[in-house]
């Protein structure tokens, strides 16, 4: 069943010539038990599309559905106050009141609601026990963790079952550490409730590790969405390729080409790519390279579908190093190329190989 449904949505800041236009014609449907990440850079329009969403912002055109309930609909200028729509909430903020204590912040949307006292009692009992907050529903939100500060705000969406939560970065306050637990929590607890979620992020380490579907947003559009592997693995366009992982991205040029195979001449010798994007492509035509950093495979000897550089540097990350190649000349080609090894390299040419099926050119 679909939970949320956004159809041809516009929204524009300003009025008239002034007008800035946000969201240019989005689409888009979340099921029962899905998780949708919108990601995009920052003014791609995905916390307006989020906001838009909840009735937080007035979109132009369009119609916004929730289950069954039409929300808003540009042609008739209809459009459903947020308190209305029965959906969680989750800010970057966390947005808890200070003044009051975990089980107070909590309940405090059911109370506007006029739910009974004891049907809030139990709600919230059952809502903090689920969330591993039962023991601390007496203190007050600077007592807490930032981690127990968003299960917190998380358990406030969820205390009145709504139909779908809305995440807006939630885990963009926590340290580096802290995120990538509360990341698997997320993740777990989603999954455990059977939870319909919409979630903004600029981490596409974070929308791949969360969602089912991804939905990459560039300048006000959708543009390209699917499954977090499909995103990673096919990318149809240059704008989701350099967006999605950590990337080599290489200046080359068309030597030859055989349907989707094309030869590359690239700074340090030719490989053979794989076409993405670009069908009219001929031989001595320009395009951009791109492989992801652990594609590449480091090698003393020449070896299949390499080209040879100079190492530049190495730098030590813990479970490995990452090693930076010269390639072109002056400034901006002065690091061209990255790669992983196990071990630190001493300086000389190495031959860098680039695997067919991982090395696109757009």
């Amino acid at each position: 069943m679909t939970e949320l449904s956004v159809n041809d949505l516009h929204l524009d800041y300003g009025t008239g010539a002034h007008a800035n236009p946000i969201l240019k014609g989005v689409s888009m449907q979340l099921q029962r038990g899905e998780v949708v990440a919108l990601l995009g850079p920052s003014g791609s329009g995905k916390t307006t599309l989020l906001r838009a969403v909840a009735g937080l912002e007035s979109p132009k055109a369009g119609t916004i559905d929730i289950g069954t309930r039409r929300v808003f609909e540009g042609v008739r200028n209809f459009e459903m106050p947020a308190e209305e729509r029965n959906l969680g909430l989750v800010f970057q903020s966390y947005a808890l009141w200070p003044h009051k204590t975990v089980s107070d912040n909590v309940a405090y949307g059911l109370k506007l609601r006029k739910v009974s006292s004891s049907d809030i009692a139990a709600r919230v009992k059952a809502v903090l026990a689920q969330l591993g907050l039962g023991h601390l529903g007496e203190r007050y939100p600077h007592q807490l963790s930032g981690g127990q500060q968003q299960r917190v705000a998380i358990a406030r969406a969820l205390v009145y079952n709504p139909q779908v939560i809305l995440l807006d970065e939630p885990l963009s306050n926590l340290d580096a550490k802290l995120r990538e637990e509360a990341r698997a929590f997320l993740r777990e607890l989603i999954v455990r409730l059977g939870l319909s979620a919409l979630m903004v992020t600029h981490d596409q380490g974070e929308a791949m590790a969360i969602s089912d579907r991804i939905l990459l947003l560039n300048n006000g559009r959708i543009e390209q969405q699917g499954t977090p592997q499909s995103m990673y693995q096919t990318p149809d366009t240059l704008f989701t390729a350099e967006f999605m992982g950590s990337n080599n991205k290489l200046a080359a040029q068309v030597v030859r080409r055989e349907g989707e195979r094309v030869t590359l001449k690239l700074d340090g010798g030719t490989a053979v790519a794989t076409l993405r994007g670009k069908s009219e492509v001929q031989p001595g035509q320009d395009v951009t390279g791109i492989i992801r950093v652990e594609q590449v495979r480091i090698s003393g000897q020449p070896a299949d579908n390499a080209i040879r550089l100079p190492l530049s540097t190495c730098m030590y990350l813990g479970d490995r190093w990452e090693c930076l190649f010269k390639a072109g000349s002056g400034p901006a080609g002065a690091v061209g190329l990255r790669a992983y090894a196990p071990q630190h390299l001493e300086q000389g040419e190495y031959w860098l190989s680039l695997p067919e099926q991982a090395l696109w050119a757009f």
